[in-house]
């Protein structure tokens, strides 16, 4: 960001948390996911799928950190 300028978020305290919250519940999806995967020595092209949780949790953290 630009110096002098204002950062206006666009939610609250609550949304931001509910952000985090289901960036952390997707993390842990993801992670056991991972490990049922690993356990089950599922092929290479399963763990692709893996992509969705864990691009879901970074979205959720990113979108509490800044706030939008």
């Amino acid at each position: 960001m630009p110096n002098g300028s204002q950062h206006v978020s666009n939610i609250d305290d609550r949304g931001r948390r509910r952000r985090l919250t289901g960036g952390v519940i997707w993390l842990a999806v993801a992670a056991l996911a991972t490990v049922a995967m690993v356990a089950l020595r599922a092929r290479d092209g399963g763990f692709a799928l893996l992509v969705v949780p864990f691009t879901l949790a970074a979205l959720g953290y990113f979108q509490a950190k800044q706030r939008t």
